[in-house]
């Protein structure tokens, strides 16, 4: 082993911890390497904060030029998305000798036109730019260039794409997406809460009957985050439609593999797609054609995959769209075989913790002879 390095998260989100489970996975990804991957938390929201950093300062004692790898999103240093106590954690890491690098999840700040909106976004700004500064290193989930607040230090950051939380092999992501029962399928890995939420339905409703007038014996696999809690309108949404629904709640890693390896299409509505969004990854990963729309953030190499995008500003295009992949065989295997190129090459455990091994080697200073 040639060392251990430290993720360091803030707040468990919940019901699932995306941040977490990629941690869990590069770590395992990373021991080919020879690196280890020991995660920890800071516990502010249970401690309360004097008391979360005089442990992180206990600790840290353990860690001089130890690589401590910060998770930064804005909810999990402050329940209402004013992240700032994130820059003490920064600073009393690098007081202990640590060697900090921040791995940016959430890549821009929260959006909102609200005077609230406004001064969450400012104080986001700040911590993204001053941590940036104070890191030794940073990594972005999304290319450089599509950031909005690099400024001048657009060159210091890395990109290293986000993979799926899955336990994906060449297996799995090679196989037939048929059911049994010869029904196409159509999977949706999770939705947004609230009247987003409803808006993501009333769009998938939209598209599914006009593909129900061409298209007989569809199944929609819902699942993940706010299935459960949108299976009334769900199911009141597509009532008298020619679909089965299934709502599956939030399902562990084995069976979401499971669902979307049975599935033909996964349809991604949350927001336009990029390479930091690992629901829509996940698709990828199982080798899915995916349906989504592009975005600031949509840049190579999510753009290399099998993606069939629609533009919400077209009437009825995601209709058509969906009804393509599903009509054309040929066109649907042509997809599923860009993304299986694309899990390959890019969003394979593997190739990022090849790519974290690579870069943090590089930036290790060499021991001169006489400390050898």
């Amino acid at each position: 082993m040639k060392q251990n390095w430290i993720a360091l998260l803030g707040r468990r989100d919940e019901p699932t911890d995306a941040v977490e489970a990629y941690c869990h996975y590069l770590g395992d990804a990373l021991k080919v390497h020879g690196y280890g991957m020991i995660l920890k938390r800071v516990r502010w929201d249970e401690r309360g904060w004097a008391s979360a950093l005089r442990r992180l300062r206990r600790r840290a004692r353990a860690w001089p030029k130890t690589w401590v790898l910060v998770q930064y999103t804005a909810l999990a240093w402050s329940a209402r998305g004013f992240p700032l106590r994130f820059l003490r954690v920064l600073k009393l890491l690098k007081a202990a000798g640590a060697r900090v690098g921040v791995v940016y999840h959430d890549v821009e700040p929260f959006e909102g036109k609200r005077v609230i909106d406004r001064i969450r976004r400012s104080a986001q700004l700040r911590t993204m730019r001053k941590a940036l500064r104070m890191a030794e290193a940073a990594i972005v989930t999304v290319p450089a260039e599509k950031l909005s607040w690099l400024g001048k230090d657009r060159a210091k950051p890395i990109f290293i794409p986000v993979g799926a939380n899955l336990p994906v092999s060449t297996t799995a992501v090679s196989r037939a997406h048929h059911g049994s029962d010869g029904k196409l399928a159509v999977a949706v890995y999770g939705i947004t809460g609230g009247e987003a939420g409803k808006r993501e339905i009333q769009e998938m409703a939209v598209a599914l009957q006009f593909v129900t007038q061409r298209v007989k014996n569809l199944r929609v696999n819902v699942f993940g985050r706010n299935s459960r809690e949108a299976e009334a309108e769900l199911q009141k949404t597509f009532k008298n439609m020619d679909v089965e629904v299934r709502v599956l709640g939030i399902l562990t890693d084995e069976e979401v593999v499971r669902t979307l390896t049975v599935s033909d299409v996964l349809l991604f509505l949350r927001a336009p797609i990029s390479s930091r969004r690992g629901s829509a990854i996940a698709g990828i990963a199982c080798g899915l054609p995916v349906i989504a729309t592009e975005g600031p953030e949509t840049a190579p190499p999510i753009t290399e995959a099998g993606l069939a995008m629609y533009s919400p500003q077209r009437k009825g295009d995601l209709g058509e769209v969906l009804l393509r992949v599903l009509q054309d065989e040929h066109y649907r295997t042509e997809l599923a075989q860009r993304s299986w190129l694309a899990q390959q090459q890019y969003f394979s455990w593997s190739t990022i913790a090849a790519t974290y091994a690579d870069f943090f080697e590089k930036s290790t200073p060499v021991k001169k002879a006489s400390e050898g």
